[in-house]
């Protein structure tokens, strides 16, 4: 009895030991409270202000795709209402909260997912140019830029793990373009998400369970090769 229950303990030790790590990069669409690192970053669920009906961690898109295929939570490093560049709503000075800032702290996973752009096409910041070099931090107020900065370090710096960058549906199509121009050149996968159903502009339980559905079709074949 004592060898079969020191047997079970191993194997859940050396299955959480294999499980592939999972860190995220986002915005209010992939937080929850007490759910990300830092503890700092603003959360948007779960939100009593809004008609939406996401109100337990299990209903979001990260702990059940993560749970749902047994990968281990790395670091969900998102921040509500966060920008990719360093303009926000009201033409505020987004930078401390920008993806380019909290790109540096993700740990050590196995599979990152990114999944920004949305505050950008929502708060109208700057398309900026297309640029690939010396980008400074003034050119850094433009989401061209500031997403090709996003995607030079991502691709270098994980480079030998699984890279996803995933695009929200109905954002503005100059937004659109410059995702899928920035990500092709840097060789990052796209997913690209379609009829996910909203209440208040957020993802419903409903459409969380759509995004699941769409990120497992295309990452599971990629990881699990």
């Amino acid at each position: 009895m004592k060898k079969s229950y020191l047997l079970l303990i191993w194997l859940i030790a050396a299955n959480s030991a294999l499980a592939q790590k999972v860190s995220v990069l986002g915005d209010s669409y992939s937080t929850y409270k007490d759910y990300v690192t830092p503890d700092t970053n603003i959360v948007w669920y779960p939100n009593d202000n809004k008609p939406n009906d996401v109100k337990n961690l299990e209903d979001t898109w990260v702990y059940k795709f993560i749970n749902d295929n047994g990968f281990k939570l790395e670091k969900n490093n998102s921040f509500s209402g966060s920008t990719i560049c360093s303009t926000g709503y009201r033409k505020e000075d987004y930078s401390q909260r920008s993806f380019v800032k909290r790109m540096k702290n993700l740990g050590k996973p196995d599979i990152v997912i990114i999944f920004g752009a949305t505050n950008d096409s929502w708060c109208g910041a700057p398309i900026g140019e297309y640029e690939y070099k010396h980008l400074n931090k003034k050119k850094l107020y433009a989401f061209r830029p500031a997403m090709a900065k996003l995607c030079k370090y991502m691709k270098r710096k994980y480079r030998k793990k699984h890279l996803f960058f995933v695009l929200n549906s109905e954002l503005k199509d100059e937004i659109n373009e410059s995702v899928r121009t920035i990500t092709d050149k840097y060789g990052i996968q796209r997913i690209e998400l379609h009829d996910i159903d909203k209440q208040a502009g957020h993802p419903s339980i409903k459409g969380m369970n759509t995004i699941v559905q769409q990120l497992n079709e295309a990452i599971l074949p990629v990881v699990r090769k």
